[in-house]
């Protein structure tokens, strides 16, 4: 057991059970650059911890009936199917093309997703402010749902990132769900993309599972504490500090 990365793990965790995002946007950045892991591995490793990790808070949420049930089942139908795709491209980049090129185009895809985030972020934030907030999903299209899963869903096979930040981030802008019901959703759809995605990663060979183990150690007592405190802590205080992380991550890896 290494408690320098449980205690990654647990930051993590209470960072998904706040926001919803964290599980790829600040985890696997500090996979790569705290603890030196090549790309690929990172991207693996995280979503098979991220996927465990959701079922904690997944479950908590349910307790405190802040899921919508509606939404989680039409971006589940489009987000699996992306999911499998994006990690069969990553697998694709690692057993055909040399592994420096391979953690370069991965790394470089990752800058890329963090800057969108971020811009996704701060687009959420306008929102919120000029938007009123509503107790229910309103007239969300299925079909916008699904297309939307899978977007979000290639996009976590492919960087591990996605299924928490762009996801939240989206449907933030289409609906007026509050902010509770929107992480609840959101923490609930993510067990399933990056379930899925993590298998395939593992069947690549991309996961390290003693690392999973001690990530699993910090991150599940984590989520657990951020679910409860969701409606504690000011929001704008987590989403500055998680887009000056991830404005950092992209600067790193794309320079």
């Amino acid at each position: 057991m290494d408690w320098k990365v449980a205690l990654g793990g647990w930051v993590v965790g209470l960072l998904i059970g706040l926001t919803g995002m964290g599980g790829g946007s600040v985890m696997t950045p500090m996979m790569i650059f705290i603890f030196h892991m090549h790309p690929a591995l990172a991207v693996g490793t995280d979503l098979v911890y991220s996927s465990i990790t959701k079922v904690a808070g997944t479950l908590q949420h349910i307790r405190q009936r802040t899921v919508d049930f509606r939404i989680l089942g039409w971006v589940s139908l489009g987000s699996v199917p992306g999911a499998l795709m994006g990690s069969l491209v990553v697998g694709y980049l690692e057993h055909e093309v040399a592994m420096d090129t391979a953690d370069r185009v991965i790394g470089q895809m990752l800058g890329g997703m963090y800057i969108l985030i971020v811009l996704a972020m701060a687009w959420r934030w306008w929102q919120s402010r000029h938007s009123p907030v509503s107790s229910g999903a309103g007239r969300l299209p299925r079909v916008a749902l699904s297309v939307l899963g899978l977007v979000a869903g290639f996009l976590v096979g492919l960087t591990s990132v996605g299924s928490g930040a762009l996801f939240v981030s989206v449907l933030a802008m289409i609906s007026s769900l509050p902010a509770a019901r929107l992480v609840g959703t959101d923490i609930a759809a993510g067990v399933l993309v990056t379930g899925v995605a993590g298998l395939a990663h593992l069947a690549f060979g991309n996961v390290d599972l003693r690392m999973v183990v001690s990530l699993l150690a910090g991150s599940v007592p984590g989520i657990l504490m951020g679910s409860r405190l969701i409606v504690r802590v000011p929001e704008p205080v987590v989403r500055v500090g998680l887009m000056t992380l991830l404005s950092w991550s992209s600067f790193n890896l794309l320079k």
